[in-house]
């Protein structure tokens, strides 16, 4: 394991430090986006010399490390998180969650003949928190590591796309009040419609301090939602008559789900988590190390990710993953504004 593990760290580190630095910070560039570019850098370069030795540590990082890292990811949150956006703000994210992974399901299969577990990872990055939603999904749907590589680039190109766009837009309604919106309601629409927490936060902090908090807040409550989706998406996949594609039949993996449910028992620790964080029983410093140690452990599994991801592979998806992207990006901007007008109007 040795081998692969300092891999996977020596990344990490790499892309953490990397992130710190002020050009990439302000375009909320994360530790994670980083830690799959160097990964897949490193892995379609030297990696294919060392892999014998390595192959076995940079699996530990993408699979168990990263089961640990989801867990850990909730002393970032607290229940108490839900009060502070209210009833409104959990109806929003659940009404965006829902939707568009629901149209990421039927356009991806259907319009653009994706098959089903890409058309998934795509939908549960751009409907919940982005590159970490779907390595969390991963072990659920068993995906293979150029289907979650297509749905996190689909995430940092529409996501960094977002960062931009969302304040521009905001400021351009200002300007011609096309809407009304103050910078607390451009904060739930903020985190409840933009990929990652990042991302959320440089789009947050380009309106203003409120609009930021606000946003952190939102999208801290759609994170949570990652745990439950979890569990209903492995109820539905056990269920479904059509558990594996076809494209998916080849891959070798087809076979593993034995037509019983798979339980995210990661998913229940990260309520567990959350739920402890809630209870303030642990010393600030404590936490603080902790989410330390989580960055870590999430940046070594995305490097994992990488280095095992050859980019004949992602050329090899082409132009229809970022097309459902791009699609669900539009839905994420407009219908979610309609989605935060309507809940707004409706429960106040």
């Amino acid at each position: 394991m040795v081998p692969g593990l300092a891999l996977t760290g020596a990344i990490a580190f790499a892309s953490i430090h990397l992130a710190q630095l002020g050009w990439l910070q302000s375009n909320g560039i994360s530790a994670l986006t980083l830690a799959i570019v160097l990964g897949m850098v490193v892995g379609n370069t030297v990696y294919s010399r060392i892999s014998s030795v390595a192959d076995a540590g940079v699996t530990l990082s993408k699979a168990k490390l990263l089961r640990l890292g989801i867990v850990l990811y909730g002393l970032r949150l607290t229940f108490q998180d839900i009060g502070n956006v209210g009833w409104t703000g959990v109806a929003i994210d659940a009404a965006v969650i829902c939707s568009t992974f629901g149209l990421a399901c039927l356009l991806g299969t259907r319009v653009f003949g994706l098959d089903r577990k890409t058309a998934m990872l795509i939908g549960t990055g751009s409907s919940i928190c982005g590159a970490a939603a779907v390595m969390a999904a991963e072990p659920v749907v068993r995906a293979r590591a150029e289907q979650v590589m297509v749905a996190v680039a689909t995430v940092v190109v529409f996501g960094t796309l977002a960062m931009f766009l969302y304040p521009f837009l905001y400021h351009l309604n200002a300007q011609y009040h096309l809407i009304s919106m103050s910078p607390n309601a451009f904060g739930v629409f903020a985190g409840s419609t933009i990929h990652e927490v990042a991302q959320v936060v440089a789009a947050g902090r380009a309106v203003g301090e409120q609009a930021a908090n606000t946003a952190v807040i939102a999208k801290m409550v759609r994170v949570m939602m990652l745990a439950p989706f979890l569990i209903i998406l492995s109820a539905w996949l056990s269920r479904s008559p059509q558990h594996d594609d076809a494209s998916d039949r080849t891959g070798g993996d087809a076979g593993k789900r034995g037509g019983g449910i798979v339980i995210p028992w990661f998913a229940f620790g990260f309520v567990a988590v959350a739920g402890l964080n809630s209870l303030n029983l642990l010393p600030p410093a404590v936490v603080s190390q902790v989410i330390d140690l989580d960055g870590v452990l999430l940046a070594m599994a995305m490097a994992g990710l990488g280095l095992s991801t050859h980019v004949s592979a992602v050329r090899k998806a082409g132009i229809k993953p970022l097309a459902l992207a791009a699609v669900l990006f539009a839905w994420l901007i407009f219908g979610g504004l309609a989605i935060n007008a309507g809940v707004t109007a409706v429960l106040g």
